[in-house]
């Protein structure tokens, strides 16, 4: 993938983000769209090795629109300044966790699993790493997912900002303070149960996606967090 082209693009885009400059070079963007689809193609086929659900997504099923919905936002900027491709093998708009790679000047990123869920399958999944505890401790304790996502406790939420971009990672962008109402305070893991979501997610240096190199490395860090992955999408699967 030509990450040299994509982002030296969106770097344009984030000094140009208007109307009248995007079309005068349309075929710029055209360029970079199909660069980065080329990429995550290959992604795909690469997750697919070790996770067979994926095995029917296209590359159609997992990117997004280029141009911004400013209907309720204060930003009226009409294009986005990154690419982004949401694996997933029930489609963008699930709630089951999937594979997330993201370009952007200063903060590209890979993250596993999902970032919303609502308040009853959230409260289903705490009360399974409550019942089956040693399992989820297997899946976040192990010596991959920690050096991958629990090496850096100041880690801010990558999507809020330009956090990633310096190696960052972290587990988890949103968490309570305090333990959910209804749960035991006293509990020794209690700190699972404050998350809001279960995100993993790993910042990577813009250089990171040139080449096809990073496909290999890609692999290694979505192996170590697919397994936190299934835990929780063997909850969700019963509400979907």
């Amino acid at each position: 993938m030509n990450s040299k082209m994509i982002l030296k693009f969106l770097r344009e885009v984030m000094k140009n983000n208007n109307r009248p400059w995007f079309q005068e070079h349309k075929a710029e963007y055209e360029a970079a769209r199909q660069e980065f689809e080329q990429g995550i193609a290959a992604a795909i086929g690469r997750i697919m090795t070790f996770d067979e659900e994926i095995k029917h997504v296209t590359v159609k099923d997992t990117t997004y629109r280029f141009y911004r919905d400013t209907r309720f936002s204060p930003d009226k900027s009409p294009y986005k300044n990154h690419f982004g491709a949401y694996i997933n093998a029930h489609g963008k708009k699930a709630l089951r966790g999937g594979y997330y790679i993201h370009l952007e000047p200063g903060n590209c990123l890979m993250a596993v699993g999902n970032y919303w869920l609502p308040t009853n399958v959230l409260t289903a999944c705490r009360n399974e790493i409550m019942g089956n505890t040693e399992q989820w401790l297997k899946c976040v304790g192990n010596v991959d997912f920690k050096r991958y996502f629990l090496s850096d406790a100041h880690a801010e939420n990558p999507f809020l900002g330009e956090h990633s971009g310096n190696g960052s990672s972290g587990f988890g962008l949103e968490r309570l303070k305090t333990c959910p109402s209804g749960f035991p305070k006293d509990w020794e893991h209690v700190e699972w149960l404050r998350l809001k979501d279960y995100c993993a997610w790993r910042g990577v240096e813009e250089r990171f996606f040139e080449g096809d190199h990073w496909l290999d490395e890609m692999e290694r860090v979505f192996r170590a967090a697919k397994p936190m992955m299934d835990f929780v999408n063997a909850v969700i699967d019963d509400y979907e």
